[in-house]
């Protein structure tokens, strides 16, 4: 995530659009952010991530609209200040470790706590699109670990 809040400022800064924004409403057209291809060291599977800020909002939080191809996922990772999780399209599954994995679908909001462990992504016969909402502390809103394995993917 954090190569991804880089990546969006340097866009935004591509743009001309100011880090702090002038005027009191700021819109960012769409189509005007990158998408990017979720990175293998992140993510299993394919996953795009279509960055999305305004004004200096990615200062607060990384926010992606993530869309995952049927089967592809994150891999285990923590937010330092919790990450919001909202599901537009299809179904997956969200994962805290040492807990079942539980079902997410279209119009489900997910909170995740600061410091909990977790993994999410599609369900194996479908795709998942959500917007992920990852808040920032000390410059970061992610601490990325080990890939989730197809055993632990399939484990209910």
């Amino acid at each position: 995530m954090k190569s991804l809040a880089v990546a969006l400022s340097l866009t935004l800064i591509a743009l001309g659009v100011s880090a702090h924004a002038e005027e009191g409403v700021q819109i960012t057209p769409a189509g005007s952010t990158p998408t990017l291809i979720g990175n293998a060291r992140n993510f299993s599977g394919q996953a795009a991530v279509d960055l999305k800020a305004a004004g200096d909002s990615d200062k607060l939080a990384g926010v992606g609209m993530v869309t995952f191809m049927p089967g592809a996922r994150t891999a285990w990772h923590t937010h330092p200040d919790g990450q919001l999780l909202i599901v537009t399209a299809g179904k997956g599954w969200v994962q805290e470790a040492g807990q079942p994995r539980r079902e997410i679908k279209a119009g489900d909001v997910v909170w995740i706590a600061a410091g909990v462990k977790h993994w999410h992504g599609a369900a194996r016969d479908s795709l998942m699109r959500h917007l992920a909402i990852a808040y920032m502390r000390d410059g970061r809103n992610a601490d990325w670990k080990e890939l989730v394995s197809d055993a632990q993917y399939d484990a209910h």
